[in-house]
């Protein structure tokens, strides 16, 4: 664009003097951002009150800057796949943290007999099912005692869980022997 087309559409597009324009131009290397800036500051121009320049006439957008805009916003808004899946993950591994600070105790006749994990104790569940649960079964009937440490309330909670089936099965074993 010719630098006197420039200072034509400056002059359409703010309202100014042709002089006030070409000035302007002429300041700032004919950049019609910068001239525009030039004449704000200047106080020959107000600023407008959006916020943003415009390369049309009055300020107004084209819709297809309105609709990139406006896709924008929303993506902006969205959870991305890769934000979800750090999401997961870090809970995946506050759990197994959780899990490795929490213990399993086996006790017989006041001795401690095994103590593991949460994260192996739930991994033998889940790929040794029918052998854990039965193992389990049968000590309690040996009178073996078990009791979670290391975590919270939840804990005790689950360890009078724990005691009364002891009782219930220590209960079990002597009505069988009578």
């Amino acid at each position: 664009m010719e630098n006197l087309e420039k200072v034509e559409q400056l002059r359409e597009r703010t309202g100014v003097s042709y002089e006030d324009a070409k000035n302007a131009l002429d300041a700032c290397n004919y950049d019609m951002l910068d001239a525009l800036v030039y004449l704000e500051k200047l106080d020959k121009i107000k600023a407008p009150a959006t916020g943003f320049y415009s390369a049309l006439p009055n300020g107004s957008q084209s819709g297809e800057f309105t609709e990139a805009q406006e896709n924008y916003n929303k993506s902006c808004n969205k959870e991305s796949v890769g934000s979800a899946c750090n999401k997961f993950f870090d809970w995946c591994r506050k759990l197994i943290r959780k899990g490795n600070e929490t213990t399993f105790q086996v006790e017989r006749h006041g001795k401690v007999k095994a103590s593991i994990p949460v994260t192996i104790l739930a991994l033998l569940f889940l790929f040794c099912f029918w052998l854990t649960i039965p193992a389990l079964i049968v000590g309690l009937f040996m009178d073996c005692k078990y009791s979670f440490l290391g975590f919270s309330s939840t804990t005790v909670d689950i360890n009078d869980i724990c005691s009364k089936a002891s009782e219930t099965c220590g209960n079990i074993k002597r009505d069988f022997q009578n």
